[in-house]
């Protein structure tokens, strides 16, 4: 695409340079560029800028529509529903004329969430086959860059790439691996849109004034403001002299230790409410998708308690936003972590996990991938990316392309107790029965009688369809509570016989 702007003119506004007499040329964002991927079987919007009342035209395949510049520039129009295929060209036109060549239709996908979403491919497992491999013209990628602001932005820099070995390197693994399974079972063009940041917190992904109304996180905004209260250029600047001070050290001493790591400044980073919503979302909000994929909590696992508002309240505002009804957004649970504990505890991860699951029960069109097989004790980041890619696909082809797929994990519905043993009944067991690996014995179950004293328990598959578990433990007499991978790396073998582990979960409310 030839552009004829500046990325120095996003920020200015154009009702500025309206005032100022300064004619507007024709322009559009990033997300538009040669090698996109338009969703398939919908209009999709198209927009830009040009000068205040201009015609602006735009057409693809035999469509062809107008729409007139507002006062302040901006312009946009819906393409009407496009078989999936290509190469198409997409020209727009006011006065000069912006051409986008190999433009694919076909399902779109956007990645979002911290730093597991964003792992790259060549640091997952099997890396260097996956790059080799990632031949696939009609896959098409695109990163959006960390932006942290409070300003909402217009634009970012980018394009999109084809897939290849020499793109595909430090693109999202899961994003990645999930779009190649589309592709593959759907024979259609696949574009990825990335948007992931590392160690983001979740309250930085949705407008600030989505959680002001709530008392629940007045204490996030409250250190949040603290921490940028003060905070200049001027004083950054003497964080970062004193950070290179201490690189040239520690390069002096043979790089011993850690090296220093670049100070943050609080005013931009991926914390502060609003600022990843406003820098990185903002720049594509309504760009035609069939649904969005989410990895995120590790950051937020010190406030697990709102966690399941706040994710809900994410999901609603990037639909509300994006004028695209309720589109599926599915979200991967926390992986198994740390150091497996002796004795049964309550833990952050666990409760973290836990209202991942609630947010099941507060949104529409939304499901969890239960990935807690698939962790690493000594690594936040597990190499194994293609489970989790695996596990989002299969609910993507069962609940958006019609595939006969199972891709629910059996989630805990109802318990009774008898003569000491707890008989537990599952959701999603239709046609399913359980199963272990390792070992014939379930693992993983704690029961607490009423003194709320957790000890570790025997389990047996029972039901007549091998459907239900059966739980007991000689040191609990009456046991009143249960729980189920209540840890950070809980010991794990309980699957169903379609290879999905059963959700994590706890009977009591303690």
């Amino acid at each position: 695409m030839k552009r004829l702007l500046s990325p120095l003119f996003l920020p200015i506004a154009c009702s500025l340079l309206c005032a100022l007499g300064v004619r507007a040329e024709l322009w559009m964002p990033s997300i538009f560029s040669d090698h996109m991927v338009l969703q398939r079987a919908q209009a999709n919007p198209v927009w830009g800028a040009a000068e205040p009342g201009a015609t602006v035209t735009v057409s693809i395949g035999n469509q062809h529509h107008e729409a007139t510049a507002c006062a302040e520039g901006n312009w946009r129009v819906h393409l009407e529903a496009l078989p999936a295929g290509g190469p198409h060209q997409l020209r727009v036109s006011a006065g000069n004329e912006l051409i986008f060549e190999d433009v694919l239709i076909g399902e779109v996908w956007f990645c979002t969430g911290q730093s597991n979403m964003a792992w790259p491919v060549r640091r997952a497992n099997e890396a260097a086959i996956e790059i080799a491999s990632a031949n696939h013209p009609q896959m098409r990628l695109i990163k959006v860059p960390h932006v942290g602001t409070q300003t909402p932005q217009r634009d970012f820099e980018g394009a999109w790439m084809v897939c290849a070995p020499e793109t595909v390197a430090d693109f999202s693994a899961v994003g990645y691996l999930f779009g190649r399974r589309i592709h593959d079972a759907l024979g259609v063009p696949v574009g990825m849109v990335d948007l992931s940041w590392g160690g983001s917190a979740a309250e930085a992904w949705v407008p600030r004034e989505r959680l002001e109304p709530f008392e629940k996180y007045d204490s996030y905004l409250k250190r949040s403001d603290h921490r940028v209260e003060g905070y200049t250029d001027a004083f950054h600047a003497t964080r970062v002299a004193d950070w290179q001070a201490a690189v040239a050290a520690w390069e002096a001493s043979g790089r011993e230790g850690r090296e220093p790591r670049y100070p943050r400044d609080p005013r931009y980073d991926n914390k502060r409410p609003g600022n990843i919503f406003n820098g990185v979302v903002h720049p594509v909000l309504g760009y035609g998708l069939r649904g969005m994929l989410w990895y995120q909590g590790e950051e937020n696992a010190s406030r697990n308690q709102t966690y399941a508002h706040l994710s809900a309240l994410v999901i609603e505002n990037f639909r509300e936003r994006w004028g695209q009804g309720t589109f599926p957004f599915y979200w991967v649970q926390l992986a198994s972590f740390r150091a497996r504990n002796p004795e049964p505890e309550d833990t952050r991860w666990a409760r973290l996990r836990e209202q991942q699951t609630a947010t099941l029960d507060l949104v529409e069109n939304g499901a969890q991938a239960v990935i807690i097989d698939a962790g690493e004790a000594l690594d936040i980041h597990p190499g194994d990316k293609h489970t989790v890619a695996n596990r989002l696909a299969r609910i993507a082809l069962a609940r958006d392309y019609g595939f006969d797929v199972p891709y629910q994990s059996a989630r805990y519905a109802a318990m009774t107790v008898a003569d000491g043993r707890v008989t537990l009944t599952f959701e999603h067991m239709e046609a399913r029965s359980f199963q272990t690996i390792d070992v014939p014995q379930p693992m993983g179950f704690a029961l607490a009688g009423e003194d709320r004293v957790f000890h570790w328990a025997e389990a047996r598959i029972v039901g007549e369809n091998d459907d239900q578990i059966e739980v007991w433990s000689e040191a609990v007499a009456d046991p009143v509570a249960v729980r189920f991978g209540w840890a950070d790396n809980p010991a794990f073998n309980l699957f169903d016989n379609a290879g999905l582990p059963v959700t994590p979960f706890r009977t009591d409310d303690w």
